[in-house]
């Protein structure tokens, strides 16, 4: 079944004029009612393959299929109605050749309704992002820490030093020149962020990679304290909503054990009390 695809109020092209203006607000978002909330405050709303860790319990991202990322971005696009919802491919559904990514991207704009769909990878993956582009489907890259290579990269650790800003610059530089509309920059550090944000003519949105991007995401369970198997260090938490479900849901546990709950006023009576005659 495919899904209506609404004209929204942002689209890739009013990303991209965000270039050096207002910081763009991005989080993640995996359903409807969250989708709601981010819509409200939000220029972005990423369907992120991190939704396999996050309300899947999976080690990684790489479990995460094509079928999953359509039941949650259908879910988020549903409740989407100003920010634009972008979804990522998922592991393996777009590194084997262009032909393969753009029949996967086309399969997930049909089947969601959503605008675009991110992808990760600089140079190598910049043949990839031209054809997509070429075809009518925007791509916003992601490069830096990129977490589908989690095991070539040897773990979830800052890209760019030692003798690797050169490459992540090439890397930045290759993805636009592609024709990607925003990059995303993953653990990247602060200056190398900086530069790259200044050489781009197209918006750098961080995440753990400093203040000089052009917008910034984060993982929405991350920041609501939702999600706390881990803490990256870039993670700021403007919320503790797993500590407070915590001890709603020990309330719960503690009236329901003691018959507390429910009260008189929870439960239904055998017969509907008379009304009184009208006056």
């Amino acid at each position: 079944m495919s899904a209506s695809s609404p004209v929204r109020s942002v689209l890739p092209a009013d990303i991209l004029a965000r270039k050096g203006g207002t910081p763009i607000v991005c989080l993640t978002a995996y359903t409807t009612p969250v989708a709601r909330i981010v819509d409200a405050h939000c220029d972005i709303a990423l369907v992120g393959d991190s939704v396999g860790m996050v309300l899947h319990g999976m080690p990684s991202t790489l479990g995460v299929t094509m079928e999953m990322m359509i039941l949650h971005g259908r879910a988020v696009v549903r409740g989407c109605q100003k920010s634009m919802p972008v979804i990522d491919m998922p592991f393996g559904s777009y590194e084997e050749c262009p032909a393969q990514a753009y029949r996967n991207a086309a399969r997930l704009m049909a089947e969601t309704g959503a605008p675009a769909v991110k992808l990760e990878g600089g140079a190598h993956m910049a043949e990839t992002i031209a054809f997509l582009t070429k075809r009518g489907v925007p791509v916003m890259a992601h490069i830096g820490l990129t977490p589908q290579s989690v095991n070539t990269l040897g773990g979830y650790k800052v890209v760019g030093r030692d003798g690797e800003a050169d490459s992540v610059m090439a890397d930045a530089e290759a993805v636009q020149a592609a024709g990607a509309f925003s990059v995303v920059l993953e653990k990247v550090p602060e200056g190398l962020a900086s530069r790259i944000t200044q050489r781009l003519s197209i918006p750098t949105i961080g995440i753990g990679a400093g203040l000089r991007c052009d917008g910034q995401i984060l993982v929405v369970d991350d920041m609501l304290g939702l999600f706390t198997e881990f803490r990256p260090k870039f993670v700021k938490r403007y919320g503790e909503l797993g500590r407070a479900a915590d001890e709603a849901i020990a309330a719960y546990a503690a009236e329901v054990r003691s018959r507390a709950f429910p009260a008189a006023e929870h439960a239904f009576a055998d017969v509907l009390p008379t009304k009184g005659p009208k006056s």
